[in-house]
């Protein structure tokens, strides 16, 4: 390929990289088309911050990028793989009835399922009515017109306990779900995701506090596939679970599956130094590192190269900071 044919490829990718970068800000149209009108209400509170994306977003390639056709391949292909929206699907195949000596309730079991997916990536979580009261209440708060045609099923005097009142139930639980997730501000909130993760993280954490860290371990692993689901564009929001799962390993004696996980937690915080798990994470590493035989001199270049930019506060080990994690 001569000189001219060369940058002729290297503009071209150029552009088509620029044009699915500025797409990945975007809703499809036939989202657009489709979407509730809870979701519409909020696009004119929401319209500066989508403009700052978009900015961000181009900003990532200039004209003059020194990089290789090869490298631009690459990288178009992972913009495009970012793109995909990953779309889940909320089922509610059963229920329970638990009984306590003062209380009786029912447990609503919920399948969040990843469309075009087999079933290892789908996730079990049960939940009972107050906890969707509560998330419904929460979400009234910060988007009371985003839920404004959002209807929520009410208690009843009598009758809670009937087949027919769970199966509506079940149904109207179902359709709540769908079409919170419908709505890209209320899928992406903290009071939505916290609702779907935050009683198997508490449970999680108050077991690796036991001491006990396979049950611990077991748990985590199970959240962390839906945590990485519902925050793609937030990735550094899973670090403290992925932290948690280090320790687990660490201290159950598997270095190499917790070196594995401590990889997944620095490459989200590369560039978020500052982060409270940073330079624990850092430490960790380095003696997982070196008991595994592994580069630790590359670690330790990054940690004495921190700590000669910031001022010597204490820092707490990854143990530490984990165990301070959904206290009571």
């Amino acid at each position: 390929m001569d000189q001219d044919s060369h940058c002729t490829a290297e503009r071209e990718l150029l552009e088509a990289v620029s044009r699915i970068t500025t797409f990945s800000t975007t809703s499809p149209a036939d989202e657009e088309q489709n979407q509730p009108k809870a979701e519409i209400s909020c696009q004119v509170r929401k319209e500066n911050s989508e403009k700052d994306d978009l900015q961000d977003s181009n900003a990532s390639l200039s004209p003059n990028s020194s990089m290789t056709t090869k490298e631009l391949q690459e990288y178009w292909k992972n913009e495009k793989r970012q793109c995909r929206q990953v779309k889940l699907l909320f089922e509610i195949p059963s229920t329970r009835i638990v009984e306590h000596r003062l209380s009786k309730y029912v447990m609503y079991k919920i399948i969040i399922l990843q469309t075009g997916s087999f079933d290892s990536n789908k996730s079990v979580i049960e939940r009972r009515y107050s906890d969707f009261e509560k998330l419904h209440r929460n979400l009234l708060e910060e988007f009371s017109e985003e839920m404004e045609d959002v209807t929520f099923p009410k208690k009843t005097l009598t009758g809670n306990f009937t087949e027919e009142i769970i199966n509506e139930r079940k149904l109207a639980f179902k359709d709540y779900l769908r079409l919170l997730y419908s709505m890209k501000y209320i899928r992406r909130s903290k009071k939505f995701i916290d609702f779907l993760t935050r009683l198997e993280l508490q449970e999680a954490y108050g077991c690796l506090r036991g001491g006990h860290y396979t049950k611990a371990l077991e748990i985590l692993l199970e959240v962390i596939g839906l945590q990485e689901r519902l925050t793609r564009g937030n990735p550094v929001s899973i670090v403290p679970t992925l932290c948690a799962i280090v320790v687990c390993h660490k201290d159950l004696e598997n270095p190499a599956s917790a070196f594995e996980y401590g990889e997944k937690a620095l490459s989200r915080l590369r560039v978020h130094t500052s982060h409270r798990y940073y330079i624990p994470l850092l430490e960790t590493m380095i003696t997982l590192a070196y008991e595994l035989g592994r580069d630790f001199l590359s670690l330790q270049e990054k940690l004495e190269e921190w700590k000669a930019k910031k001022d010597p506060i204490r820092v707490f080990t990854l143990k530490e900071l984990a165990v301070r994690e959904y206290v009571q």
